[in-house]
């Protein structure tokens, strides 16, 4: 009966080792209170979805999480901030917009804004196995990771 018990257990661990549940943060001023947070939950191992959201935060003032829908587990996640302030995040083809003053806003885009995107901050993406934000480098300098 104890050794049922033990079998038990071990035997659902592969099972969810395949989810994915995992974030990554970016830093927008180099301080732990003013970020941009991605993160990535995939709750069934049998489905290749994995829910996306993102966790826009400066505290004291503000803290909010929304959906960027579904990806898969290898879905990059551009963040682009405009002269405003404000960022523009993009998951393959789908565009939102957000800001950090109060953590509130935040709306679908139906397309690019004709002012420009602004200026790529960084990627949310897997990079050697794991869930990362990658600073965008410098022009002319090339990630060999793809």
């Amino acid at each position: 009966m104890r050794l049922r018990h033990l079998l038990l257990p071990l035997l659902a661990v592969p099972l969810l080792a395949a989810c994915v549940n995992d974030g990554a943060t970016y830093e927008i001023d180099n301080t732990r209170e003013h970020v941009l947070s991605v993160i990535r939950e995939q709750p069934y191992f049998w489905d290749s979805k994995v829910e996306l959201f993102l966790v826009v935060s400066r505290m004291p003032v503000c803290l909010r999480r929304h959906s960027l829908g579904a990806g898969t587990e290898r879905s990059r996640v551009e963040v682009w901030q405009v002269p405003s302030g404000a960022f523009i995040v993009r998951v393959g083809k789908r565009l939102y917009a957000t800001e950090t003053q109060t953590c509130e806003s935040f709306a679908k885009l139906d397309a690019e804004p004709v002012e420009g995107m602004g200026e790529l901050r960084g990627i949310f993406r897997v990079r050697k196995g794991e869930w990362v934000f990658v600073k965008e480098a410098a022009p002319g300098a090339e990630d060999a990771e793809e």
